[in-house]
């Protein structure tokens, strides 16, 4: 086999076909172009994006949100006003469930890795419960626990006390991901410092956060989930900081601010940046998914240890 692959043989093949007159060898095929190189790569990796908002209420004419074309899994924010409160967070996975609902053939709820992916095998997006608001853990631990148990599997950390340290414990052990999307870089650092599982930030923009934080965040294997607006560039140069900072398995996708527009322009933007294709397809999805099935993970083993 590697004698037909030497070049020698193969420029005497092409000499000899010239001499005896026959047509011209075939010219090699055209590199492709970065968008359809782009569409390609979504084609077979569809994005996990970390934030959809649901509607407040299903009416009979409601369609799903629209989504960018490329998304294959989604989590649905379940974040609520400081007064909506526990109460709130019940409506919206109400809502969520309802919608679900009305639409099988494009929807599936899922509530674990292996579900994600066998929803996208069946050609519809995974929806995901979560995050839920700080405020409506309202301080306890069996908020969390009852959270889970309706099918919630991340919740949103904005500050770091006393009941945070013991509720990121008890959302390691439960398995739900902690997302710290909004809190300040202290909380953050306090949290990593703390947790056992990788977090979340599930809408995040690298630039406001310090180079430390973007550091500790790739050191402990969590994923900020960068929104794509229809600057291309300007969100390649945040990602680019990113994953100079914290690493390729820390980049993430949140949304797209114009879903109409999807994740082509963006990717192929990154593939002109020189970017591996391992490291868009980590992107897409590889490393949201991860950070979820290693927070299953976690949990599982916490539990066969108190067995």
């Amino acid at each position: 086999m590697a004698d037909l692959l030497d070049e020698p043989t193969l420029t005497f093949t092409v000499a000899h076909a010239a001499s005896a007159g026959d047509q011209d060898p075939p010219e090699h095929p055209r590199p492709l172009d970065e968008p359809t190189r782009a569409r390609a790569l979504l084609a077979a990796q569809p994005v996990v994006e970390g934030h959809t908002e649901p509607p407040r209420v299903l009416d009979p004419d409601d369609r799903p949100p629209v989504r960018a074309p490329e998304a294959g899994a989604q989590l649905w924010s379940l974040r609520v006003g400081a007064d909506e409160g526990a109460l709130g967070t019940l409506r919206r996975i109400d809502a969520v469930r309802a919608l679900v609902a009305a639409f099988p053939e494009e929807l599936r709820l899922a509530y674990t890795t292996s579900e994600m992916a066998h929803t996208r095998n069946c050609g519809r997006v995974a929806a995901l419960l979560g995050p839920v608001s700080w405020e409506a853990v309202g301080g306890s631990v069996a908020a969390l626990r009852a959270y889970h148990a309706l099918g919630a599997r991340a919740v949103g950390l904005t500050r770091f006390d006393r009941f945070a340290r013991e509720a990121v414990r008890e959302m390691n052990r439960l398995g739900l991901t902690v997302d710290l999307a909004g809190a300040d870089p202290d909380t953050v650092r306090h949290t990593l410092a703390v947790g056992r599982a990788p977090v979340l930030l599930t809408r995040a923009e690298p630039d406001t956060l310090p180079d430390d934080v973007l550091r500790l965040l790739g050191e402990n294997d969590g994923v900020c989930m960068v929104p794509v607006t229809p600057d291309a560039a300007a969100t390649a140069d945040s990602l680019d900081r990113l994953r100079t900072l914290a690493g390729p398995g820390a980049t993430g996708i949140s949304h797209a601010t114009e879903p109409a527009g999807g994740y082509v322009p963006l990717f192929a933007e990154l593939l002109r940046r020189a970017w591996p294709a391992q490291d868009l397809v980590a992107l897409a999805h590889g490393n949201a998914t991860r950070v979820l099935r290693e927070t299953e993970f976690h949990a599982r083993t916490s539990r066969l240890r108190a067995a």
